[in-house]
């Protein structure tokens, strides 16, 4: 994140800020607006620890994408395994 990306973050804080405190003198000690109140500190506490220690600018390697194919399986492998979860457990199985 740039300087000028930290500085467009407080910025909106502070209009968020004020639009927080517009809806406190107009519906007092709501308990929906000290929740908001709440989430815009624990937001401007994140945005100091941020600015102060920011991640890594290394993003993690992407993942590698493991295929799954549709062939028919061996389910011999399956038999007598538990199925505790998946329903239809006094069932016999059906092929």
């Amino acid at each position: 994140m740039t300087r000028s990306e930290i500085a467009e973050l407080r910025y909106a804080v502070g209009q968020l800020r004020q639009c927080v405190s517009a809806l406190r003198s107009h519906y007092g000690d709501d308990g929906t607006v000290r929740r908001l109140e709440n989430d815009l500190e624990r937001l401007v506490i994140d945005a100091d620890e941020f600015e102060q220690a920011p991640p890594s600018e290394n993003p993690r390697a992407p993942q590698e994408t493991i295929y799954v194919p549709d062939a028919k399986h061996d389910e011999a492998a399956w038999m007598g395994a538990q199925d505790e979860g998946l329903g239809f457990h006094s069932r016999p199985r059906t092929k």
